[in-house]
This record gives C-alpha cells, sequence and structure tokens, in this order.
C-alpha cells in the first residue's frame, strides 16, 4: 500500500538560529510522520559567508556542514554536522525522505585577492558589455583554509567564474583595485562540472539524502543540471529526487525548460503559487472556476511541486506574494487534497513567523495532512461550476479503509454543491472534519450528497457515522 505523499520546507527565511533547527527536527521526526509529511525539503546546509547568520544561499564553502571554523563558526546557522546527520537519521528512521537545498550558482567570501582583466557589464543588459578592459581585484581565489584540503583539495579561481559583481570604493586613496562582492560560476568549464559532480557524490555518500532542491535554475544552463543529475544518479546508484526553482509564471516556460533538461527534475509549480495570491487578493471577485487554469497542475502534474508559499514569498522578501490568511485554509485543500501534484507544505504557516507576526496554521494543515494520508484516494470529479464556489470528490479506494472525501471551497457566499462521491456510499451518512457545518449528511442511493460550505471557507466532508 502507497501513502501520498506531502513534502514540508523545513524552513522559513527569518527563523532563528537557536534553537538549531537540527535538533528541532530530530525531535518532532516521528510527529511530522503520523501527520503525513513523507520527505523534508532542508535548508543549505554548508558554510555560508555569514557563518552562523547565512540561511545558506550566500554560499562559501559546499564542503563544510558546520564542521570547521571558518567565517566565525564552527556551526552553520541551523546547527554542527553532527546534529545535521543525526537529524537526516531521525526522519529517515520514520519514514521520512530528505531533500538536501543545492545552491549552485555563485560563490561569496573568497579568500584571496586574484588580478584579473576584466570588462564591465551594463546593469540593465548583463549580455551588453560596456567601456574597455581595465586590471581589478577579483575576489575569486577559495582555499578553504580552515578545512586544509579536508575532503577536497580543489582550489576556485577566476578561470571557473563567468562573471563578477563588484563594489568600487571611491573613498579609499590605497585601493589598487575595485573589489568583488560576488562569483558567478561558469558552468560551460569542464573543471567546474567535474568539481561539482565529486562533490555531490561526497554530499550523498555522507549525509544519505534521498534528493535535491536546486535553487534558481533558470540562472544556469539547462545542459548542466541534465548531465549533472544524470551522472549523479549514475555514480551513486541512487534514484535521488530532485525539483527544480524556476520562478517564472509562465507555465510554457517551466514546460519549455522541462523539456532542455529531459525530464530529468520536477518543477515548483509559480504559476499556481500566483493564483493563489490573486485569489486571496480578489476578496471574492476571482473566478474560482479558473484558479487551476494555466499551470503545471493542470499541464503536467507528474512533474509539478505544488506551493502555496515559501521563503521567498514571505512578507519582506524580493518575490513577496504572500497568501492572505483568510484563503489559506482553500489554498491548502488545493494542493493537498487532489490527485494532481507533490505538494510542499510551508515551514512559515506550519509555525508561524514571528518577524512578520504571522502565527501557526498548524492546527488546520493537520488536519488536512491527515485527511491527504488517510482520505484522499480514488477517482477524482470536478465541480468547478460557480465562479464564487468549487468543489471535488474522491470514490476512495480499496487500500485505504473508508477512504474518500467532498471538497467544497466558497470565497463568497458559500452554498451547496451536489457532487457525486460513489455508489459504494450510499446510505451512509458524511460530516465536515472542518467544522463549518455542524450537521451531517446522507448520501443518496446514486452516491449523490448535497455538500455545503459557509461563506469564504472549506469543507472536507468524510464518511463519520453518526453516533447511537
Amino acid at each position: 500500500m502507497i501513502d501520498n505523499g506531502i513534502m514540508m520546507q523545513a524552513f522559513e527565511w527569518y527563523m532563528k538560529s537557536e534553537p538549531g533547527l537540527w535538533t528541532t527536527l530530530k525531535n518532532d521526526a516521528a510527529k511530522l510522520s503520523k501527520v503525513g509529511v513523507t520527505s523534508m525539503w532542508l535548508p543549505p546546509a554548508y558554510k555560508g559567508v555569514a557563518g552562523k547568520d547565512d540561511s545558506g544561499y550566500t554560499v562559501y564553502d559546499l564542503y563544510d556542514l558546520g564542521e570547521f571554523d571558518q567565517k566565525g563558526t564552527v556551526r552553520t546557522k541551523y546547527g554542527t554536522k553532527k546534529e545535521y546527520l543525526d537529524a537526516i537519521a531521525a526522519l529517515q528512521k520514520v519514514g521520512i525522505n530528505v531533500y538536501a537545498d543545492v545552491v549552485l550558482s555563485r560563490r561569496m567570501g573568497a579568500d584571496e585577492v586574484e588580478e584579473v582583466s576584466a570588462k564591465e557589464f551594463n546593469e540593465v543588459n548583463r549580455y551588453q558589455m560596456v567601456g574597455e578592459n581595465k586590471t581589478i581585484g577579483a575576489n575569486t581565489k577559495f582555499t578553504f583554509p580552515g578545512r586544509k584540503n579536508k575532503y577536497s583539495d580543489f582550489v576556485w579561481n577566476w578561470s571557473h567564474f563567468s562573471g563578477i559583481n563588484w563594489n568600487r570604493d571611491d573613498n579609499d586613496q590605497n585601493n589598487k583595485f575595485d573589489y568583488m562582492i560576488g562569483s558567478d560560476i561558469d558552468f560551460d568549464n569542464r573543471e567546474v562540472f567535474e568539481e561539482l559532480v565529486r562533490w555531490a557524490i561526497w554530499y550523498v555518500d555522507i549525509t544519505g539524502i534521498d534528493g535535491f532542491r536546486l535553487d534558481d535554475v533558470k540562472s544556469i544552463p539547462a545542459s548542466f543540471y541534465r548531465d549533472f543529475l544524470y551522472t549523479v544518479r549514475e555514480k551513486t546508484e541512487k534514484e535521488l529526487f530532485a525539483v527544480g526553482q524556476y520562478w517564472n509564471g509562465d507555465v510554457a516556460k517551466l514546460g519549455d525548460y522541462l523539456d532542455e533538461i529531459h525530464s530529468e527534475a520536477s518543477l515548483f509549480d509559480v504559476p499556481l503559487h500566483y493564483n493563489l495570491y490573486h485569489a486571496s487578493k480578489a476578496g471574492g471577485a476571482y473566478d474560482l472556476r479558473t484558479i487551476l487554469d494555466n499551470t503545471m497542475m493542470s499541464s503536467n502534474p507528474m512533474k509539478a511541486v505544488t506551493f502555496v508559499d515559501n521563503h521567498d514569498t514571505q512578507p519582506d522578501q524580493l518575490m513577496e506574494s504572500y497568501v492572505e490568511d483568510w484563503f489559506k485554509p482553500m489554498a491548502y485543500a488545493l494542493i493537498l487534497l487532489r490527485r494532481e501534484g507533490y505538494p510542499c507544505v510551508f515551514y512559515g504557516d506550519y509555525k508561524g513567523i514571528p518577524h512578520s507576526k504571522i502565527k501557526s496554521k498548524k492546527q488546520m494543515l493537520d488536519k488536512l495532512m491527515k485527511l491527504r494520508k488517510e482520505k484522499a484516494y480514488g477517482e477524482q470529479h470536478d465541480y468547478f461550476d460557480h465562479p464564487n464556489c468549487i468543489g471535488w470528490t474522491r470514490e476512495g479506494d480499496a487500500d485505504h479503509k473508508d477512504s474518500g472525501l467532498a471538497v467544497v471551497i466558497s470565497d463568497g457566499e458559500g452554498g451547496t454543491k451536489r457532487m457525486y462521491v460513489g455508489k459504494h456510499f450510499a446510505g451512509k451518512h458524511f460530516s465536515d472534519v472542518m467544522g463549518n457545518a455542524k450537521y451531517n449528511i446522507k448520501i443518496d442511493e446514486y452516491g449523490f450528497g448535497d455538500f455545503y460550505v459557509n461563506r469564504a471557507a472549506v469543507s472536507v466532508w468524510v464518511h463519520k457515522e453518526p453516533s447511537r
């Protein structure tokens, strides 16, 4: 028997370094498994340029998982290497797969400056060079002195980078160069490809992870990840699930990318996120019949990782587009209780975001996740026939006892939808798990029921006979 999968993004941007995330996840593993979590997307575990205050996306050393005294700290923001490995083991012990966040596009915090000849790019059009060649001081040499060549003796230098962000200090008369603050990896360099493959094989071997979340794949040639994923899977002899972040609301562009990488990875359903966001901002003026239109969930459900929000869309982030609280139950019902897509629950919704005074939605999410685990199986029937009230049913299957459900969503006045749940439920009673409707309904002899939802709410009806 195979249960439905649920991924959880196990962090939010502003979470504090204490208590350490790795220890928290180790302690919470059994509880998360019980409510239906089957995989965890963990944040970048390697040393960032800001040390223990780095969320992991300004990468310094991919081989330092909280083991070496570098950038002013041994541990990372989330804990030590031992705590990381213990958390992975605890999660996997209770049946939760672990996906590691892979950030490969750039390096920061170089150990030495190199003198190189460079030409400046137009700030608006990065493909257009401006000005003449000049000699600059580039922060491009990474020797990792704190690690002392343990695990790898590879030294990154200017030849491994395709572009450099720089910061001119016109007030310092002693400066010989314009110094750089970040270096973009040259993915056409064969040495780079071979080193990153070596690192990935080492990482899989030392951590035992089950897959990758790939950061910012849009900025990396599709051919790189096509070949990288194929090679690492072949060398490690592991299937290694992979999901990429390609941030674009155009579902056609996501489809084109999947074609380019020969479908070696899934993608986050960014178009669906924006549909959910716009529906939440419309205050009832959104046509719910179209909420799945032009999404990966509809066009390529086998490669769609669906989500409501993440660390990029939460408040005060660059791509802020946070789905409003009133619509969160409806949005999560859409990704958790349908058969299409691989849903990902955001830690900031589950635990709350104190930085933004956003409260935990754990109680609501636990209900929906448990419903996905126990009830959301079998043939699906859609009733997307009203701009403010939509629904669907799942008939259940033989492998999951008493499975099957009916979902009704409203962003307006609410109402009742007559929907088919299956003749095998004829004469049975259904109850609203979400508590919006306080009465039971009886399924008729043809397998239909009249399922109610309150104003601006979601009701999830499941088989439950009234107590005698």
